[in-house]
């Protein structure tokens, strides 16, 4: 008596190899997965970035500030300028607030900035030093006349303080063809 042995059926074989490739597929991309988690966590672009537009903000704050003066709440408006400020121009602007405050009562003008557009031109982030350069319209309101507006564009140079950016230089940019100083 011959026994004869029957064959496992065909349709295992093809299924366990499915699963198999399934299996190995899942594996590679979370082996993936992770590897791109990881560079994403450990890469100092997003960090850059972040920087960059607190810079950008904080510029863009300052300018306009500097920019807004109420003859009527000049000590509430010279105060922010100074909280806007650090270095050489918070300094300029401390030693001469008395004269400027004086000044601004007896004009009684009334300016406002608004920001037209802004980038940032230079980060140095390890350093803590960046420069943006700032489009904004001030509108003047003195007594008795008409509101003017003027167009301008500032440069600004930022130092990254215990405070966050301040402005710590400020000045006009230059326009077409003329040179920068």
């Amino acid at each position: 008596m011959t026994r004869k042995l029957r064959a496992a059926p065909r349709t295992a074989r093809p299924l366990l190899v499915a699963a198999l490739v399934l299996t190995l597929l899942a594996g590679g991309f979370a082996v993936w997965g992770g590897w791109a988690w990881y560079a994403a966590a450990h890469d100092d672009t997003a960090a850059y970035a972040g920087q960059r537009d607190s810079a950008l903000a904080a510029g863009e704050q300052a300018v306009q500030n500097l920019n807004t003066l109420d003859h009527r709440e000049a000590d509430r408006g010279l105060d922010l300028w100074e909280s806007s400020t650090t270095g050489e121009l918070h300094q300029q602007l401390t030693e001469g607030r008395k004269e400027f405050t004086a000044q601004v009562k007896s004009a009684k003008t009334v300016t406002t900035a608004k920001v037209l557009s802004s980038a940032v031109t230079e980060l140095d982030d390890r350093a803590g030093r960046a420069r943006v350069l700032v489009a904004l319209r001030v509108t003047v309101k003195a007594p008795g006349a008409e509101k003017t507006d003027k167009d301008s564009r500032m440069l600004g140079e930022l130092t990254r303080t215990g405070g966050g950016w301040k402005l710590s230089a400020l000045g006009q940019a230059p326009v077409g063809g003329t040179p920068a100083g």
